[in-house]
């Protein structure tokens, strides 16, 4: 399959992935929907942010996420698309670990690097990335890499939004700088729809 065709794949799933971070909580995360979120009734068609012209080198694989602020130090996964059509969540440690979108940028690489993570665990006790929404703009998100290297990201902004209105070019297809972008769930557990009612992004850009 060559890029261009996996990334019309990978766009036209970005929806169900909004759907793939989610554990069983029913906590409320007390957050609203951002007034500027972006309803998509058609497929983003993303290229490969490495095909670009004048995109830069290619970096390390990712090996673990920290963000100092809110203790988090865990193992990212490779992650791909599942049989049902969303993107998957880390499956060695799934409360733990943080999943990356392989085919996508690496984290460093120009363009939206995507990692995702679960907000609790069954019965709503804390997973990953339960404390997310308590970063603020500013705040540093650390790569290692498996050349050794640190990447350095600073938080841009936090936004949240109902999952038919999250705006896909924003999360996965910004092509204008490197780019990291973390997801989880928010907001109030649905049990009948197995989710919750938000998705929590936080942009980050590199430092």
């Amino acid at each position: 399959m060559s890029s261009i065709s996996k990334f019309f794949v990978f766009g036209s799933l970005c929806y169900m992935f909004l759907l793939a971070a989610c554990g069983s909580s029913t906590q409320e995360a007390n957050l609203k929907p951002s007034p500027t979120a972006i309803h998509h009734e058609t497929p983003v068609v993303a290229t490969k942010p490495t095909d670009l012209p004048g995109s830069t080198p290619a970096v390390g694989v990712p090996l673990r996420l920290l963000i100092p602020r809110i203790g988090v130090n865990a193992p990212i996964e490779d992650v791909g698309i599942t049989a049902q059509g969303d993107l998957a969540t880390p499956t060695k440690n799934p409360w733990d670990d943080v999943g990356w979108y392989s085919n996508g940028p690496r984290p460093g690489e120009q363009g939206s690097a995507v990692i995702n993570g679960h907000l609790d665990r069954p019965g709503g006790y804390p997973a990953v990335f339960w404390n997310l929404r308590q970063l603020h703009a500013g705040d540093e998100v650390l790569i290692v890499n498996a050349q050794g290297k640190s990447v350095r990201f600073r938080v841009a902004r936090i936004a949240s939004y109902p999952p038919q209105e999250a705006p896909l070019e924003d999360i996965f297809s910004a092509t204008g700088g490197a780019y990291l972008n973390l997801i989880t769930c928010a907001g109030t557990w649905i049990p009948a729809q197995h989710q919750t009612t938000l998705r929590l992004v936080v942009y980050t850009t590199l430092a």
